[in-house]
């Protein structure tokens, strides 16, 4: 119904629907950031809206009608993404599933498993996790023992994955492991697997700001269904780059989305000693979160000229390394500029006397010191777009 408007009636459209559709209750509600957050806003009005989306396909607007999406190029789903902004409104339908595997089986699943494993992916009624990094195998990846046998009509897993995020709440896991020893990435294989089978322990990982969705992932025998293959056996490393193209690019709108979410010179004028004239006293504080908006700004341009270009089937000007490695920057000193500003109301991280906003940029501060971290270390990725994009050689 949407996707075939001209773009002026398209727009007119959605503004329309937003209008109608979205519940007052959740104007300037945050956003969730996964889907295993609590609703926010008032009780059933968050469910209501997700359901609003689904329906219309608009929680994965890109994706083809057929399995749960709208249907619509980029062009339209940008302006999708406006409309919903300049209402208040936010895409509640988000997780691992529609940010990384979604995109992935579109590309390299079967047609069986589009039909699926997408639509509850679409109406955000399965979640998933991501069973790639194990003890050995962080930046190098490609290092992973866990083990895959073939068994004639199933595949038996066994070993263990770590940092598996929100594993303890998700239904299915998107994984590989090593079916072959002959050749590091050539033996390597993509699977699904329900986290229901036997034989899976899930253990939650306390981090530094209180919060366990990084998980340890037990796998003891673990049957996995020839049918939940995606691609070829020994061949799914092509699979497994694919989806982290997919995941480093959304980490990277995530992360953009989330330094919109914090005014930072809003905050500041509240916190900090301002001079007559209304500005920040402290030139030094005043001039660094100058350079931080300005970065902010020019990295969410570059997202939107990257997907422009996508659109136009051209190729992308700033690879999807560079681009993880700009937005890991913006996020580590929108953390560090948040504390500093607001100085001794950043020391506690839970418990009475801080406001709900102080104990959320608190938590923001401690978690963005892994932003440098997973998706690809900050070195990693240089080392990509200094081979790969420069043509330079390993040293």
């Amino acid at each position: 119904m949407f996707a075939d408007l001209p773009i002026d009636d398209f727009r007119q459209a959605i503004h329309d629907w937003l209008r109608e559709n979205f519940p007052p209750g959740l104007r300037g509600c945050r956003a969730p950031t996964n889907g295993h957050e609590p609703p926010v806003g008032p009780p059933g009005e968050f469910e209501l809206w997700k359901e609003r989306c689904a329906d219309a396909g608009f929680g994965t607007p890109t994706w083809p009608i057929e399995y749960g999406g709208a249907g619509l190029d980029q062009a339209r789903a940008d302006i999708l993404a406006e409309e919903m902004a300049q209402a208040g409104a936010f895409n509640p339908i988000v997780g691992l599933g529609a940010m990384m595997l979604g995109p992935t089986l579109l590309e390299f699943g079967t047609e069986e498993q589009k039909r699926i494993h997408l639509p509850p992916i679409a109406r955000g009624e399965l979640m998933w996790c991501q069973g790639f990094s194990e003890p050995g195998a962080g930046s190098d990846l490609a290092a992973l023992r866990m083990r895959c046998e073939d068994m004639g009509d199933h595949f038996l897993l066994n070993g263990q994955k770590i940092w598996t995020s929100y594993a303890h709440h998700s239904d299915w896991c998107f994984a590989i492991a090593r079916t072959s020893t002959e050749q590091k990435q050539g033996g390597i294989t993509f699977l699904l697997v329900d986290m229901k089978s036997p034989g899976l322990d899930v253990r939650p990982i306390q981090l530094i700001n209180g919060i366990s969705h990084f998980c340890e992932t037990f796998f003891n025998d673990v049957k996995v269904p020839k049918e939940n293959l995606v691609g070829e056996v020994n061949r799914g490393w092509t699979v497994a780059k694919r989806l982290l193209q997919h995941e480093r690019t959304g980490l990277s709108s995530l992360r953009s989305a989330n330094a919109k979410t914090y005014d930072l010179a809003s905050i500041a004028r509240r916190y900090c000693e301002l001079s007559p004239d209304g500005t920040l006293a402290d030139t030094d504080l005043r001039q660094r979160l100058a350079d931080h908006l300005l970065s902010e700004q020019a990295y969410a341009l570059t997202l939107q000229r990257r997907s422009a270009e996508e659109e136009a089937g051209l190729n992308p000007t700033t690879p999807v390394s560079t681009l993880k490695n700009l937005g890991s920057q913006v996020g580590l000193r929108l953390g560090e500029l948040a504390i500093e500003i607001l100085g001794n109301r950043s020391l506690g991280w839970e418990g009475d006397g801080y406001t709900d906003e102080e104990l959320e940029l608190t938590s923001l501060w401690l978690h963005s010191k892994c932003y440098s971290i997973y998706g690809g270390t900050y070195e990693i990725q240089n080392n990509i777009t200094a081979q790969r994009e420069l043509g330079l050689p390993k040293s």
